[in-house]
């Protein structure tokens, strides 16, 4: 490996963070030179963002951690146009509030991984709506897109598998990548960026922007990308049967979001640790290198690293005694993820399939059938005998909850109101 010069480069590197730079030496020299500051886009398509975009915000994070200065850049103006890479179809289309509402959301992320504030070093939280709404169209392509060959375009991975597949791709999809090659022109001349980074997916899009950079502004500026994660299944990271897990609390409880991490390949342990916390590498050697039962030790302490930093300290404790009480002592624990259903309806019965989908243990009322079919879900600890049995008041506790699982790692309470 490289003997780098800047701490950021190093770490990012012996930890496995990095797919591709667009010159490694030179960025290397100018952030052992100074302060710098860099850059990465989020669309605003959910009100939380998902365990997808980890391994970016942790990025920041050590940016910041090495005396840099990060820049969240919102996409309030992109995300109206809605990035077509390695998508088969166009992203619905949203309203200003949607988008705003997003944002809020999304912000609330951000606030647990970096600090904000005026500081040289301090994150800048920016909005690309404040310059792209106000683009004028002639200016726009006179100025901006004379600088982008179409045949070059047509080239990128995002257009060209698109196109493979015999997949619409609109005019509107097609300036995506222009908007975001402005956006880093843009950032250089506001706030003095030279580096953007992303997902490998955004390479392409990546690279054009540091070459118009240097069209409009003799800018010198840089590309570097992350790889893009699955487990060693080749399961996709940040989905399950439940759907996506989001970092925000409102979405998915830090229990939840404990679990999930609980829950990863014996494979993955290590890898994880160096992407997803902060821990030093020796001790994640140590970690890596037990075997048999003792790598669950490893994975209670990836799973708690990472929801403390998602979540706060104190949740992840939490979470993780819970999980301990719940499994060794098969403790019903209060802190348990709950949702509340109304005593009435519970009266007259409610089908168990329909209570897993609600309490978001199946994505879908036919996974919850499937799950009871195969044995996974259960009532009070008990398995549920088929896909036609009622819930009632019959199986409430005195303090009128009852347990509902999927599989022995997945559980929450249900509280009669």
């Amino acid at each position: 490996m490289t003997a780098f010069k800047s701490d950021f480069m190093r770490i990012v590197h012996e930890r496995g963070m990095v797919h591709q730079c667009s010159d490694a030496t030179r960025l290397d020299e100018q952030l052992a030179s100074g302060v710098r500051t860099a850059y990465i886009g989020f669309d605003c398509t959910a009100d939380s963002l998902h365990v997808g975009s980890l391994l970016q915000i942790m990025m920041l994070r050590w940016w910041q951690k090495t005396g840099h200065r990060p820049i969240t850049l919102m996409g309030g103006g992109t995300t109206k146009v809605g990035d077509p890479s390695f998508r088969d179809e166009a992203r619905p289309l949203l309203s200003d509030e949607q988008i705003n509402t997003n944002m809020a959301g999304i912000k609330q992320v951000f606030a647990k991984y970096l600090k904000f504030g005026n500081g040289p070093t301090d994150a800048v939280m920016v909005n690309n709506a404040d310059w792209l709404d106000s683009l004028l169209y002639i200016p726009m392509l006179r100025e901006v897109g004379r600088h982008f060959s179409v045949n070059r375009m047509l080239s990128m991975d995002s257009v060209k598998l698109r196109l493979e597949r015999d997949q619409p791709f609109s005019f509107l999809e097609f300036n995506y990548m222009i908007l975001q090659s402005y956006d880093f022109a843009e950032l250089h001349k506001r706030q003095n960026c030279i580096l953007q980074m992303g997902g490998s997916d955004q390479w392409g899009n990546i690279v054009m922007g540091v070459d118009l950079g240097r069209r409009l502004q003799s800018a010198d500026l840089f590309a570097l990308t992350t790889p893009l994660i699955a487990t060693s299944s080749g399961a996709k990271m940040g989905k399950t049967m439940a759907g996506a897990v989001w970092l925000n609390a409102e979405r998915v409880s830090a229990y939840d979001f404990w679990q999930y991490w609980r829950n990863t390949e014996d494979e993955d342990v290590g890898r994880f640790l160096k992407l997803f916390t902060e821990m030093p590498l020796d001790e994640v050697a140590r970690l890596e290198a037990l075997k048999g039962q003792e790598i669950n030790e490893a994975k209670k302490v990836l799973a708690t690293e990472i929801t403390a930093l998602a979540h706060g300290r104190k949740a992840a404790e939490e979470a993780a005694e819970t999980a301990r009480r719940t499994f060794e002592e098969g403790a019903r624990a209060d802190t348990l993820p709950t949702v509340s259903v109304p005593r009435a309806r519970l009266a007259a019965g409610v089908a168990a399939f329909e209570l897993l989908h609600e309490a978001g243990l199946a994505e879908s009322r036919n996974e919850a059938r499937k799950l009871i079919k195969g044995g996974g879900g259960r009532l009070n600890d008990k398995p549920i005998a088929g896909d036609t049995v009622m819930v009632g008041e019959g199986d409430l506790d005195s303090s009128g909850t009852l347990k509902l699982s999927a599989g022995r790692k997945r559980h929450v309470l249900v509280r009669a109101v």
